[in-house]
Order: C-alpha cells, then sequence, then structure tokens
C-alpha cells in the first residue's frame, strides 16, 4: 500500500491524499460505505461504482465468518469475486461486535469466547485465528484484533484493556508473518489505537501504535456514546501522535458533521452505519441540514429530492413520492434514500478533498458544520 498526501490545509490539520492498493487508488478523504455481510443493505454493487462512486467499502469478519463462512469465500476466490466488487475492501477485525454482543461473550488474554447471534454456538476468537480469517476473506486493508471499550469506562479497566490490545497486536503481526495472502494482491494491516476517553492513555496507546510503523493506523473505541467532545478531544491527542505520512482511519465515525470535524483534525478514513441505518427510516442527510421524509410537509411538495444531489435519485423523484413510498411501506423507497445518503456522504468528503487542495477547507467547514445542523 502506498500513500501519498497531495496538499495540507494551512489553517487545520486536514489533508488530501492518495491510498493506492492493487485493487486501485482511495481519494481521501474518503467515507467507507457498510458492507457488514457482503452487501450493502439495499444497494447494488453498480449503483456503489457508477452513482455513488465509492473507493473503498467495509466488511465485517465478524458476520462474514458466521455467513457465507470463510470456506466459501475461499472457494469463491475471496470476498471481492464472491461480491464481485474489483474496488478495495477494508474488513474490520470483529472487536466492535465483540463490545456490541458483550452480553454473549467471555474475554480474556487468549481472545474472545462469544456465542453466535444467529444460532447460539459458541466460537473462539483469538488474534491468530483473525488474522487467518482475514488472510481468506481477502480484503485489501484488515483490521488488528482488539478490544473495543464501552463508554462510560472505569480507568482501570481501560488500561488493561488497551495494554491486551498491544499484545494482541504483537500475534497479530507475528501471525501475518508467517501466513502469505491467498490471493494474487497484497494486503495492509492497520493496528488499532485504544484508551478510552483518558488522555494519558489515548496519549500511549498512540506512541506504541506509531512505534509498530504500519502503513496505517486506525483510531477505535470513539463512536460508542461519547459526547462529540470528547471524540474531538480524543482524536486530535492521537493524531498529533500518529505519522502524519500514514492514512489514519477513525472507526464508525460518524454523522456529516463528525467527518468534517474530524478531517480537520487530520483524519483520513471513515465509515458508519449511519447513512444506510437512517435512510430506512426515511432520514435523508443534505448540505443544508436533514429531512425526515415521512412528515406530513412534504406530502405535496414535489420538489426534487435534492436539487444539488450527485446520484441520478436526487433529480428524478420528489419528496413528495419518497414521503408516499415510505408511508406505505415500499421497498423502493429505502432503497432511494439510502443511494441519496450515500451519495451525499461521497460528495461531502470528496467536497473537502477540493477545498483543502484549494486552501479554502477551514471556512468552507464552518459554513458547512452551520448549514448541516439545521432540521429541514
Amino acid at each position: 500500500m502506498k500513500f501519498d498526501i497531495k496538499a495540507k490545509d494551512l489553517l487545520s490539520s486536514a489533508r488530501a491524499g492518495t491510498i493506492t492498493t492493487d485493487h486501485g487508488e482511495i481519494q481521501t478523504p474518503i467515507f467507507m460505505p457498510v458492507g457488514t455481510i457482503a452487501t450493502v443493505k439495499g444497494v447494488h454493487q453498480r449503483e456503489l461504482e457508477n452513482d455513488i462512486n465509492a473507493d473503498i467499502i467495509l466488511g465485517n469478519t465478524y458476520h462474514l465468518y458466521l455467513r457465507p463462512q470463510t470456506d466459501v469465500l475461499v472457494k469463491a476466490g475471496g470476498l471481492h469475486k464472491f461480491m464481485n466488487w474489483n474496488r478495495n475492501i477494508l474488513t474490520d477485525s470483529g472487536g466492535y461486535q465483540v463490545y456490541s454482543l458483550s452480553a454473549n461473550n467471555k474475554i480474556n488474554e487468549e481472545g474472545v469466547k462469544f456465542k453466535s447471534h444467529i444460532d447460539g454456538s459458541y466460537h473462539l476468537f483469538t488474534p491468530e485465528n483473525v488474522m487467518e480469517i482475514q488472510r481468506k476473506i481477502g480484503a485489501d486493508i484488515i483490521m488488528a484484533f482488539d478490544e473495543c471499550t464501552p463508554y462510560p469506562c472505569d480507568y482501570k479497566y481501560a488500561r488493561r484493556s488497551m495494554h491486551m490490545t498491544h499484545r494482541w497486536l504483537e500475534r497479530c503481526i507475528k501471525q501475518l508473518q508467517k501466513s502469505p495472502e491467498l490471493y494474487n494482491y497484497k494486503q495492509t494491516l492497520f493496528p488499532i489505537v485504544q484508551g478510552s476517553t483518558y488522555k494519558d492513555l489515548r496519549k500511549q496507546s498512540a506512541e506504541y501504535i506509531a512505534s509498530v510503523e504500519a502503513e496505517g493506523n486506525a483510531i477505535g473505541g470513539l463512536s460508542v456514546g461519547e459526547p462529540d467532545d470528547e471524540m474531538y478531544a480524543m482524536t486530535e491527542v492521537v493524531t498529533h501522535i500518529l505519522p502524519s505520512d500514514k492514512p489514519r482511519y477513525l472507526m464508525g465515525v460518524g454523522t456529516p458533521i463528525n467527518l468534517l470535524e474530524n478531517i480537520a483534525l487530520g483524519v483520513d478514513m471513515f465509515d458508519c452505519v449511519m447513512p444506510t441505518r437512517n435512510a430506512r427510516n426515511g432520514m435523508l442527510f443534505t448540505a443544508h441540514g436533514s429531512i425526515n421524509i415521512k412528515n406530513l410537509k412534504w406530502k405535496e411538495d414535489f420538489s426534487p429530492i435534492d436539487e444539488m444531489g450527485i446520484t441520478w435519485v436526487d433529480t428524478t423523484y420528489t419528496k413528495a413520492y419518497l414521503r408516499h413510498l415510505f408511508t406505505v411501506n415500499e421497498l423502493l423507497g429505502k432503497q432511494i434514500a439510502t443511494i441519496h445518503n450515500l451519495g451525499f456522504y461521497l460528495w461531502l468528503v470528496r467536497e473537502a478533498r477540493k477545498q483543502i487542495l484549494a486552501g479554502t477547507f477551514k471556512a468552507w467547514k464552518e459554513r458547512m458544520v452551520k448549514q448541516m445542523a439545521n432540521r429541514l
């Protein structure tokens, strides 16, 4: 993997770059649509490529391991071929699912024993077998196995968990060194900074992760319910320490405003289920604020969904029509809203890139943050 920085903003820590892998270029800053189980919900791969123009999508190791199972993916030639996606893929190691399904797991130094949410069967994730699973899935960027701590989190627990995550990273690296890629392209490991919302722990973790000298680095544990101000404060601590010549990925974040504020702090990569999940519930994001398309006010609004939108659905369909689809619970409504929201998120990060290249990012960002806070 190669990362080139094309421009830096003079008034913030934002930067525009290009990540190059064997599956092509990723223009940063970038948002990765979440395709948890080999699909971005409600969207065809053709739409992801041609309409939304996603350079990279995310898959999840935990879910792909359970379904369709890694042996199936190996027989298919890897996740890219299985789902017919020729661009980049990043896989989350499953650490977040360990956190979110905490009632069904037991964590110790060896790894995590968990109970399947599908059939109740028991499984064990260790740093070693998670690396092997991600080898079989075949993502371009793979994540080290970590523990994502909850919020709020006791300081002693956060410190103990952070050190275990560091030890797990060492085991991940050793496993990859003796386990070659299965397909005809390279995979890149990103370690993950942890430490909850404690500045000294975040600093310590970031320093350790930086010392590993990986090709890219991730920041975890900051999409678990903490206030935005704490997220930004912890991100700023970490980005000041992580190498500036390597891409930085803030996991599981977030709202459109979160993206812009964290781009300003030096983050390059994001993922979140929010644009797709909110779309299925009738919430649309636009440059001028969010829309609850289910509201009665849109019943006779025959204007386009978003005159400034970049996808074909934005000017093909009206707000009144989209509201009608949600009112009668038609699947098409959720599909249209999902394409719109993903298109908006990709537009937002690409416009941020343009503004960084032009040297106008900070003023544009502040204006956009105010606009997007509106409820239309």
